[in-house]
């Protein structure tokens, strides 16, 4: 549970209006950005209303670079600062690839979520 409600029911509200008003909401997966961050970059600058043109590769490159996980995780806030009382933002940095629950949740876990999630996704069309 989020402390802010179900995870998955923040999804399907998302998604769902991103169906209806494209134009208004980005839907992104996680899996889709880390799999072709240019890309997924130049979408969302489109989106904005602000495309990059041909000539603007190395800014392009600056801002991946800036954003780059490895980068803020890095940085001195990050290393030693803290959001909630007693959590500590590092603790909102993992690895960042895709798959690394393994490495925390056993199997059994695991496949219960995916369960859960794939139940409540897939009945509106959105598949992982």
């Amino acid at each position: 549970m989020h402390p802010f409600g179900p995870f998955v029911e923040h999804v399907v509200g998302y998604w769902e209006e991103s169906r209806k008003r494209p134009k208004k909401i980005l839907f992104l997966k996680y899996e889709e950005l880390k799999a072709d961050p240019k890309m997924q970059l130049l979408k969302i600058a489109e989106f904005m209303g602000r495309p990059f043109g041909d000539d603007e590769e190395g800014e392009v490159d600056e801002i991946l670079d800036r954003c780059s996980l490895e980068r803020l995780k890095n940085l001195e806030v990050n290393k030693s600062g803290s959001h909630f009382i007693s959590v500590p933002n590092s603790s909102f940095f993992r690895k960042g690839g895709v798959g690394d629950s393994k490495n925390y949740l056993t199997p059994e876990m695991e496949m219960q979520i995916h369960q859960t999630i794939t139940l409540k996704l897939e009945a509106i069309g959105l598949c992982f």
